[in-house]
């Protein structure tokens, strides 16, 4: 569950809990003036009847008691002893009442909730030595929770979850956007400036996020213009280390060897100009599968036999440089670490496009592939002890992260390793 749900929910949670118990609060503290009220109007109605029935004509008692009954709501009947009577229930203001009614009337007076079937509050009253029951409308005793009750019930319900809502927002908001910026500053991709805004907390996280992305951005720019620097400063020594080789007049195998270390060193160093110059070309609708094939013709010229099967991927706009640098990494690191045959194929998958290399190496143990993505990360033991600086699986994986993928290496079936450059097409 989502920060903003969670907050959402239980500030939406207190606020209803907050609502329920004042209306607790409220239902207790009204419930003795209305108990003093209730008992008072009971005490008062049976008085009245009594009096009427006393005072009344014997031949006009019943026209009295069928006006009662249609006027008032209030119905008289003789106690018999016979009747079926349900008591009163355990409820706190019923409970009130009956006492300060009998305490007005009688310690005598009976109550009951319903008399032969007929509901309604019975209290029972003497004329001389007579017994008699008088009922009142259940009605005046209880709340009445009608429209106007369900409307302060749905606009409180909906003022707590609007309340609800600005607030999570508020908090769920800046940590969206701080967890954004982080995925974005792992990509490799440009920081873009949190708005330093907002609660004092949150605002302080955003500054301190921001001065740390702009460190970690000068720290990068600082090692890319040293690394760039040496390398290419390198470059000058080699060229006439190698021209000194040719006309030296060497024996020709120690000239083979020392052109092969010199070579060997000038790949280090083209990759350390690869891997500083970063990954700032523009995106341009391209061929993918021409782009590949292009890599596997170039091994074929040098004697590689490297086979490509294309999988008709449709042209989406990609840095060409940039994914042929990784592209020939992946191939040549197969080449270089399992010989061949190496195997090159293309497909489209979930909305992106995948350029998987394929040997029949020794393949990476799983609990070294993702060190072995890190730059300047190797494995000797593990991939034939071939050199190399450790950077092609790094320029590989930032690649396919600027296009919004990944680098997935895993085993391959039948033995080997499978190397997948993943690359969206959105």
């Amino acid at each position: 569950m989502s920060l903003f749900a969670r907050a959402f929910l239980l500030i939406a949670l207190l606020l209803l809990v907050s609502a329920l118990a004042s209306f607790q609060l409220w239902r207790l503290h009204e419930r003795e003036p209305r108990a003093r009220e209730l008992a008072q109007q009971t005490v008062s109605t049976v008085n009245l009847t009594r009096a009427a029935l006393v005072n009344a004509d014997p031949f006009l008692r019943r026209e009295l008691l069928f006006e009662l009954n249609e006027r008032e709501g209030i119905r008289i009947a003789p106690l018999t002893g016979g009747e079926r009577l349900e008591p009163l229930p355990r409820d706190p203001l019923l409970e009130r009442v009956a006492e300060r009614v009998r305490a007005a009337l009688g310690r005598g007076t009976r109550f009951a909730l319903a008399r032969d079937g007929v509901e309604g509050f019975w209290v029972s009253f003497a004329i001389d030595e007579d017994q008699y029951w008088v009922m009142l409308p259940r009605e005046r005793f209880e709340l009445e929770f009608g429209a106007g009750w369900l409307g302060w019930a749905a606009g409180l319900l909906a003022l707590a979850l609007a309340g609800a809502w600005l607030i999570a927002s508020r908090i769920a908001r800046p940590l969206a956007a701080l967890a954004q910026a982080a995925a974005r500053l792992g990509r490799g991709e440009a920081h873009e400036p949190l708005a330093e805004t907002g609660p004092r907390e949150l605002a302080t996280v955003a500054a301190a996020f921001n001065r740390m992305a702009a460190d970690l951005e000068a720290l990068e720019r600082s090692r890319a213009t040293v690394l760039a620097g040496i390398s290419h400063d390198l470059r000058t020594p080699l060229s006439r280390l190698r021209l000194a080789l040719e006309m030296s007049g060497a024996p020709a195998p120690i000239a083979a060897g020392m052109a092969a270390d010199i070579e060997e060193m000038d790949r280090v160093i083209g990759q350390f100009l690869d891997y500083a110059r970063g990954e700032d070309e523009p995106r341009v609708p391209g061929d993918l599968d021409a782009l590949v094939a292009d890599v596997v013709a170039a091994c074929a010229r040098r004697g590689e036999p490297v086979r490509f099967a294309a999988g008709a991927v449709p042209r989406f706009a990609f840095a060409p440089l940039a994914v042929r640098r990784a592209v020939a990494n992946l191939v040549n690191n197969a080449l270089a670490h399992a010989g061949t045959p190496v195997e090159v194929v293309t497909r489209v998958e979930n909305r992106a496009a995948i350029v998987e290399v394929l040997d029949r190496g020794p393949g990476i143990p799983e609990a070294d592939i993702e060190r072995l993505k890190r730059p300047f990360t190797r494995r000797d033991d593990a991939r034939g002890g071939a050199g190399g600086a450790g950077l092609g699986l790094a320029i590989a994986e930032r690649v396919a992260h600027a296009h919004g993928g990944r680098l997935e290496l895993g085993p391959r079936s039948g033995g080997g390793l499978a190397a997948r450059l993943v690359l969206s097409l959105r």
